[in-house]
C-alpha cells in the first residue's frame, strides 16, 4: 500500500470514529406526565450528552412489570437503555458502567432519595445506593453516594 493511500485510510478511520464518538446514546424514558422530577431527571441526562426518548405512561406499574424492575426496586420513572432497564434517579456513571455488565438485566436508585441527579431541590442530601439487578435475580451494590 502507497504512503499516500494509507494517510488516506488512517484519516477516514480518524473522522469515522470521530462521527462516531459524538453520537449520543440514546434512553427511552417512561414516566407519568405529572412528574416534575422526572423531567429534572432527563435534563440531567441531556445536559451530559444524552438523546433520551420521553414517553408519558398512564401505567407506570405495566410498565415496570413488563421491563423486570422488581417492586423493591421501584422510584418513579424507568429508562431503557440497549435493552436493560435504569429504574430512578441513576447517575450517568454507573448508566454507562452498565453498557459493559452482561450480568446485570438492570439498575435502579430505589425510592427518590435527596440529592441524586433529578432531585437536588433544597438542602438536603441523604445517602443512597445504586443497585443492580443480575441476571439470577440477586441484588447487587454497584454504587454507594454517602
Amino acid at each position: 500500500m502507497s504512503r499516500k493511500l494509507r494517510i488516506s485510510a488512517l484519516a477516514a478511520l480518524l473522522v469515522s470514529g470521530a462521527i462516531h464518538a459524538a453520537e449520543p446514546l440514546i434512553i427511552d424514558v417512561h414516566r407519568d406526565a405529572n412528574c416534575g422530577c422526572c423531567k429534572d431527571w432527563i435534563s440531567y441526562l441531556e445536559d451530559n450528552g444524552f438523546a433520551v426518548r420521553d414517553h408519558v405512561e398512564r401505567n407506570m406499574r405495566s410498565v415496570k412489570q413488563d421491563l423486570g424492575v422488581e417492586p423493591r426496586l421501584a422510584s418513579c420513572h424507568t429508562g431503557v437503555i440497549n435493552g436493560k432497564f435504569v429504574e430512578g434517579h441513576v447517575p450517568v456513571a454507573q448508566i454507562l458502567e452498565l453498557r459493559k455488565r452482561s450480568d446485570q438485566l438492570g439498575i435502579a436508585v430505589p425510592g427518590m432519595p435527596a440529592g441524586s441527579p433529578g432531585m437536588e431541590h433544597g438542602d438536603a442530601k441523604h445517602a443512597y445506593e445504586v443497585i443492580g439487578l443480575t441476571r439470577s435475580g440477586q441484588d447487587e451494590v454497584l454504587a454507594k453516594y454517602p
